[in-house]
């Protein structure tokens, strides 16, 4: 197993990745004294694929197991369902003392640990994330969220996790559609903060295709290590540091509010938003062509998106106005410079970004 600490002063918690280590999960858990009764909230395909595991793995430390599934999709990122599953949490919690698990992707992380920040102003909750977005993103750095049908992520708190249990042997159960999704974010990391994480990714985007374990390992410690460093020294986004993690997710957000959640899923949203993220760095004169056909000849060979099918442009606009980046009037995107090389530019005229989208049609 490898080990990625993530350093805050008043949380700190460890990053735990490997291959086959579920088995390891209740000796892991058993050293952080969360409690005496888990309460797992999945959603039924990941039950059926890895409940079993976790269960035993839990019991085997004296632990007690309570399963809460919910729909796999992206509605079950809203208040309605919040408010059933802190319904049925309060139901469970009588004489006991319980931690949350989230068990799954990102949908099931963000809701999870909402739901943990909130009941009782804060319970423990460990990540076991399942998907490769998960693995080396949404998991790690305590951002937990629901959704408005105005925009993404618009309800919620940062509030860490005790653990991130990372298992590469679980990414093998993952459709092609999932595993390119969770490239869109590892695309990220190697383009904000590291040339040699995207030339290996050029190299060995066959192997990552085909969930080899080794290069799975590989990009999901890498971009833990990033992901982490940079929350363990701005965990709250309010030096500027964090943001940059943001790369791309003003007009993903925007897009997928626009296609009301159906027509991508985040990582395909995602590797759109770096196009145009791009194409208004280029506009702004910050990047090159030549390293702007890198990145989208890079997108193309994992096989994501490089068009916007589907959706109105209208209403991608309208819809990144709600974007968390705005600071009042005054929009915000995260540039970039060159491979590794980010830049955060405020206010960029209207007009750029307009076209910048128009561009991916």
């Amino acid at each position: 197993m490898r080990k990625v600490r993530l350093g805050l002063k008043k949380c700190p918690y460890d990053i735990i990745i490997g291959s086959n280590i579920i088995n390891r999960l209740g000796r892991v858990t058993d050293k952080l004294n969360l409690g005496s009764d888990a309460f797992i909230i999945t959603n039924p395909l990941i039950k059926r694929k890895f409940g079993k595991a976790v269960k035993k793995a839990f019991i085997k430390s004296g632990v007690r197991v309570k399963f809460r599934t919910v729909p796999d999709t992206e509605k079950s990122k809203s208040v309605a369902t919040a408010a059933l599953v802190l319904t049925d949490l309060c139901a469970y919690d009588i004489k006991k003392k319980i931690f949350i698990v989230a068990l799954g992707g990102g949908v099931v992380g963000d809701l999870a640990g909402f739901i943990a920040s909130v009941y009782k102003r804060g319970v423990p909750y460990i990540q076991i994330p399942t998907t490769l977005l998960a693995q080396v993103d949404s998991a790690i750095g305590g951002k937990t969220a629901v959704d408005l049908k105005e925009g993404k992520n618009l309800i919620g708190a940062i509030y860490q996790p005790k653990l991130v249990f990372s298992d590469v042997a679980f990414l093998r159960s993952l459709d092609l559609r999932q595993t390119r999704a969770g490239l869109g974010e590892v695309f990220k990391y190697g383009i904000i903060k590291d040339p040699e994480l995207f030339a290996f990714i050029e190299r060995n985007c066959g192997k990552i295709l085909r969930r080899d374990s080794r290069a799975m390992e590989h990009i999901v410690t890498r971009c833990s290590e990033i992901k982490a460093a940079i929350v363990s020294r701005d965990e709250k986004e309010e030096k500027g540091l964090r943001t940059i993690l943001n790369f791309g997710h003003t007009a993903a957000h925007a897009i997928e509010a626009a296609s009301g959640y159906k027509k991508l899923n985040h990582g395909e949203a995602v590797a759109l938003g770096m196009l145009v993220a791009c194409g208004i760095s280029r506009r702004l004169r910050l990047l090159d062509g030549k390293t702007e056909e890198r990145i989208e000849g890079l997108i193309k060979a994992a096989g994501l998106p490089t068009q916007i099918r589907g959706v109105n442009l209208d209403r991608i606009i309208s819809a990144h106005y709600h974007d968390k980046k705005f600071l009042g009037a005054k929009n915000r995107f995260v540039l970039i410079t060159g491979i590794g090389k980010t830049r955060i530019t405020r206010n960029i005229p209207l007009k750029i970004i307009k076209d910048s989208i128009k561009e991916r049609f």
